[in-house]
């Protein structure tokens, strides 16, 4: 797909490198030209341009891309107009950054077709994380069912997956299994890898160092937890 994403600051940047790795294609613009200076090796394409100028605007591929995401994480006065910009060229998508609860309601009016909110969708990923003991990351799914990713308990070490029934006795489903090994870098220093398992049959046997992807209700999940405490 193709994107273009307005605002390179810290996430801005960050989502247009990830998109980029992803095999995208990314153009990045910012008004600062010390901002696209860091951004423009690691995307598709990075321009300086003032995104609340039309003229500027009118210069970006606009119809050549599935998605615009206005990122502008600071200045809410240029979010709106940019917003409102491209929202008259009508561009296929817009995807909105919004800082507060007014701001959402302004450029909601303008008609984004999705507004996202990043400080707070972190803050709320962690704090379903920290609630849960034992858990290393999570991702919300709806207010009951979450995907998390758990150490193997001490107790499942050494057991196939089909002996230990996980399924049948708290009703959670195991994805895949993840293995962190070490890689080295062309610099020579070492770095944590994940592997993915994949798709794991009912014969695969947990080792001690497993991390499980799960899939199930919360209060299932914290149960499964609590056998090693």
């Amino acid at each position: 797909m193709k994107y273009i994403i307005v605002g390179m600051g810290n996430f801005g940047s960050y989502l247009a490198k990830r998109l980029t790795d992803l095999g995208h294609e990314v153009v990045g613009v910012d008004n600062s030209e010390s901002k696209i200076d860091q951004i423009k090796e690691h995307v598709t394409y990075a321009m300086v341009l003032d995104a609340t100028d039309q003229h500027a605007v009118n210069t970006l591929p606009i119809k050549d891309v599935d998605i615009i995401i206005i990122a502008i994480g600071e200045d809410v006065g240029a979010s709106i107009l940019a917003t409102a910009i491209f929202k008259q060229l009508k561009t296929k998508r817009i995807i909105g950054r919004a800082i507060n609860a007014l701001h959402e309601t302004v450029i909601r009016a303008i008609g984004v077709d999705e507004i996202i909110h990043p400080e707070e969708e972190t803050a709320e990923r962690l704090a379903k994380r920290l609630q849960l003991k034992g858990v290393l990351d999570s991702l919300e799914i709806s207010d009951d069912y979450n995907i998390v990713e758990v150490k193997v308990p001490k107790r499942y070490v050494g057991m196939t997956v089909g002996a230990t029934n996980i399924r049948k006795e708290f009703s959670l489903n195991i994805m895949t299994t993840i293995k962190v090994k070490e890689k080295t870098n062309l610099l020579g220093i070492k770095l944590p890898q994940r592997d993915v398992a994949g798709v794991i049959s009912a014969d695969y046997v947990f080792e001690a160092q497993d991390i499980l992807l799960i899939f199930g209700k919360i209060k299932n999940i914290q149960e499964f937890l609590n056998l090693d405490t």
